[in-house]
């Protein structure tokens, strides 16, 4: 469960989970995000945003979740604060591989069933079951 008062907080907080988890630079990430948020919002509504961007130094696309007790502001397209947020990292040059995975969250995320499973759960391992499970389903 993640805190924040602004969007700036929210992508800095970002960046400093995608340093834990991938060795990423939290300040680059940050500004990363905030560049490309600066084009539009990426609050995509119900509650969800999905922002992104593209890195020189990554080797693949990767995610960081976060999930909110108290809604953010995020200018989101429907007037809605948000709570749940899930950050997608890509390659620099990895055009259709970013795009896929971008939607393939978005496909996720719009679920309303898994988006009620993640508000319902706190637990990292459950979040990250709940999140994978579609996909798993699909390999199978």
């Amino acid at each position: 469960m993640a805190s924040a008062t602004s969007k700036k907080r929210l992508f800095q907080n970002l960046g400093e989970i995608a340093s834990a988890a991938y060795g990423m630079c939290p300040t680059t990430t940050a500004e990363a995000l905030q560049e490309r948020e600066n084009l539009g919002p990426t609050g995509v509504g119900q509650g969800i945003a999905l922002p992104h961007a593209r890195l020189a130094g990554l080797e693949s696309v990767v995610g960081v979740f976060v999930r909110f007790e108290t809604p953010l502001d995020f200018n989101a397209v429907d007037r809605q604060p948000v709570d749940l947020v899930f950050a997608l990292f890509a390659p620099q040059d990895s055009g259709v591989e970013h795009l896929k995975a971008l939607a393939l969250v978005s496909r996720t995320m719009r679920n309303s069933n898994i988006c009620a499973k993640l508000r319902a759960n706190a637990d990292a391992t459950t979040l990250h079951a709940i999140l994978t499970a579609d996909q798993a389903s699909q390999a199978a």
